[in-house]
């Protein structure tokens, strides 16, 4: 009976994880929805600003003036890794801080022996790792996901911005997953600043808009780019927050139905011990009968 009531105990306990993770798959996919909106709303935005930001360049011989997109010598490197402030969701923070310690390790490795990387770490689980392993964390920032708007993360873009026009660091680049569907996420490496601006050629005659500029082209520039910089980082927000859901409730999808099949076979399990020991009890009293009669 003692192995009966450790499959009984076993049951109860599988019983109320698989509650609790089918009710966070529930939330995740709510929370999902309404992520996924803001993310596919904001993407035609994003890319037709980046789009109107081509045409201006286009005939502008020193674009690479502009203060934003002045490329210097890499020898200080800013690392944004954005992972979430919780768990359970599958691998999705593991593989942003894989990527960003195969970057440091391969790409940055001279960076690296001067101490010359810096880590901005965006999300709790990211902070807590590279704070662990001693790495040399310039910020950190784990509310931006309690409150996520425009006017919230501006603050953050005007100071990666401050830094790299100050000199602080000579290249900036995010770590992210961008958003596909529920159960797809792409993670991306993506330079933040210096900004880079497409080149031309010379035989490049594609049709574009005849824009009427006031004032010129070059000073229109200068006013877009911050504002393009602010909005490639709220869309990289955006697909982070959006993949963390849909990561979230895939894992929790997998865990209730794992806990399912555990279910079935612990029942199972359980309806074999107990016949058996209701056969035992039978035998039992069966050979008593025969003792006595003997």
């Amino acid at each position: 009976m003692a192995n009966l009531k450790e499959v009984r105990t076993r049951i109860e306990s599988v019983n109320s994880t698989r509650q609790i993770t089918s009710a966070m798959k529930m939330v995740a996919a709510s929370k999902l929805r309404r992520a996924q909106n803001a993310i596919t709303t904001m993407r035609p935005y994003a890319a037709k600003l980046q789009e109107l930001m081509q045409d201006l360049n286009r005939g502008i011989e020193q674009a690479g003036d502009n203060k934003f997109a002045v490329v210097r010598p890499d020898e200080k490197i800013l690392l944004v890794p954005v992972t979430s402030n919780r768990g359970l969701c599958g691998a999705f923070n593991t593989n942003v801080i894989r990527m960003t310690v195969k970057l440091i390790n391969e790409q940055y490795a001279k960076q690296l022996e001067a101490n010359n990387v810096s880590i901005y770490c965006i999300g709790k689980k990211g902070h807590d790792f590279f704070k662990s392993r001693k790495f040399n964390i310039y910020k950190s920032n784990s509310d931006i996901f309690d409150a996520l708007t425009f006017n919230e993360i501006t603050p953050i873009a005007q100071g990666l911005m401050d830094d790299f026009v100050e000199g602080k660091f000579d290249r900036i680049v995010f770590v992210y997953n961008q958003f596909k569907n529920a159960g797809t996420q792409i993670l991306i490496q993506e330079q933040f600043l210096p900004v880079e601006m497409p080149e031309i050629a010379e035989d490049d005659f594609s049709e574009g808009i005849d824009y009427i500029f006031e004032p010129a082209k070059d000073e229109i520039l200068d006013e877009l780019i911050p504002k393009t910089l602010k909005i490639q980082v709220y869309k990289m927000l955006l697909d982070s927050f959006a993949s963390e859901h849909g990561a979230r409730m895939i894992a929790m999808h997998k865990a209730t139905d794992n806990a399912t099949e555990l279910l079935k076979d612990l029942k199972l399990s359980y309806n074999k011990a107990r016949q058996a020991a209701i056969t035992n009890e039978i035998l039992e009293i069966v050979g008593g009968a025969n003792a006595l009669n003997g």
